[in-house]
Parts: C-alpha cells; sequence; structure tokens
C-alpha cells in the first residue's frame, strides 16, 4: 500500500486529504480528491461569515431571505435547532456579531458537515482508506472491501494537544473509520460562544469527541467545552443517547 496527501487552504484553514491505496496518483483518485476539495470550496462559498459574496453574509445584511438561499442554509438552520435542542441550550448558531447582536452564524457546524459531505467522494475507491484532517479535526473512512483490521487498514494516529502545552502530545488515538473533533481554546482563544452564559469562554481546556460523524462530532465538542465545567447540562444530554459517540478532556 501506497501513501499520497494533498493540501488545500479552505474556510481560513490547510485542508489535507490522505489516501493509502496500491496506486495514489491513479486517476479515479485524483479525480476523487478533486471532487472532494470541490465541496469544500462550494460550502465556503455558501456558509462563509467572511466572504461578502456568500448567501450566508447576504443573509446577514438582509438582501436576501431564507426562502432565496441554497436549501443547504434552511437545513443549517434547521441542524442549528436540533443541535441546540440535544445539547441542552449549549451549542448555538446565535452567534453575537462585531456589534454584539446576534446573528445566524452556522460556523460551528458547517466545517464538520462540510468535511462529511466531501467524504463521500471517496468512500467509493476500490481498495483504498482515507483521512481528511480539517485544522485538526479529522474524517476517516476506507472501501468497504479493505478490512477494518490489518496492514491495509493500518489506523491514522491523531495525535491530542496538551491545551496547557501545545509541544506536548497527551494521546494518540488510532482512527480507521469515523472522526474526531476538539474543542477549545488554547488555539484561537476565546472564539467559543456559551449560549447559556451569554459569553465567550475562556479558560484554557479542550474536548475530544469520537464518533461517526464529523459535524455531530464538532457539535458536542463545542457544547460540552462551553457546558462544563460551572454547568453539567451538556455532559448529562450527551449521557442520555449518543450510542457510538465518546468524549475526552484536557486538562484544566
Amino acid at each position: 500500500m501506497s501513501q499520497r496527501a494533498w493540501v488545500e487552504h479552505l474556510m481560513g484553514m490547510p485542508i489535507s486529504i490522505h489516501v493509502r491505496c496500491p496506486d495514489p496518483s491513479a486517476r479515479d483518485i485524483t479525480r476523487a480528491v478533486a471532487a472532494a476539495y470541490a465541496e469544500l470550496a462550494r460550502m465556503e462559498d455558501l456558509f462563509s461569515i467572511w466572504m461578502p459574496s456568500s448567501q450566508v453574509s447576504r443573509l446577514r445584511r438582509g438582501e436576501i431571505v431564507l426562502s432565496q438561499c441554497d436549501p443547504l442554509i434552511t437545513e443549517a438552520v434547521r441542524m442549528g435547532v436540533k443541535a441546540s435542542a440535544l445539547t441542552a441550550g449549549s451549542f448555538t448558531t446565535k452567534l453575537p456579531d462585531a456589534t454584539g447582536e446576534l446573528r445566524f452564524d452556522p460556523t460551528g457546524l458547517v466545517k464538520g458537515w462540510a468535511v462529511d459531505r466531501a467524504g463521500t467522494a471517496l468512500t467509493g475507491l476500490p481498495g483504498a482508506s482515507w483521512c481528511i484532517n480539517a485544522g485538526g479535526d479529522i474524517l476517516a473512512g476506507r472501501h468497504r472491501y479493505v478490512e477494518p483490521k490489518g496492514n491495509d487498514a493500518r489506523p491514522w494516529r491523531i495525535g491530542i494537544e496538551d491545551p496547557m502545552d501545545r509541544s506536548r502530545i497527551t494521546q494518540v488515538v488510532p482512527i480507521v473509520e469515523g472522526a474526531m473533533a476538539t474543542s477549545g481554546t488554547a488555539a484561537r482563544g476565546a472564539h467559543l460562544f456559551d449560549p447559556i452564559a451569554s459569553e465567550w469562554s475562556d479558560r484554557v481546556a479542550s474536548v475530544t469527541v469520537l464518533g461517526t460523524e464529523l459535524v455531530w462530532a464538532d457539535i458536542w465538542a463545542t457544547a460540552l467545552f462551553v457546558g462544563g465545567p460551572t454547568t453539567q447540562s451538556a455532559f448529562t444530554a450527551f449521557a442520555a443517547d449518543n450510542p457510538g459517540y465518546s468524549w475526552t478532556t484536557g486538562p484544566e
């Protein structure tokens, strides 16, 4: 098995795609990788709050209404409502803008969702296993004929940084198939909004969630981070009904 990596800068971060297969330079491989990046770029064009031309930016400015937007934006609104309900209010898509006014901002779910959608371009590649790394959030998959164990399914070994010392890895997680998302303040400071306390969380810690879909791993990582340690509502909600998902926290 050979391995090849591609990197493009999208959504304000480097996003890498790694493929293991007998010939990672084959035309079907490169075509699938291009399709995955095209989907990521399309999601950025629709949802970016930093691109004035995106539909979400135009929606936030009142230039268009939701019914005039791409159906994916309506779906993002629905996902945000669902996520808020499932996380006991610890996740929201209504975030303060530069003036402090709460506006629709699906940034917290779009990255994971975009990567999940991009991954569909890679799942059918015969004999291949693959991994997408979007700013440290991971989605891995394999073709159904690649066994989940053995040499052909060597796990992708993903390190979790110590939020107190980013030069140190606290844990290495082997992933053959599935998603891993980490939320915290070590890299980007106080960028996670606590909708219950109505403030940006600035404690130095991290929460990592593993699961089947990156969008929900990312949503839950954010909810568990802002939902603790002062309140336990998000942790209670997570424990109630999340088969296939687990979490671990960095030191505080």
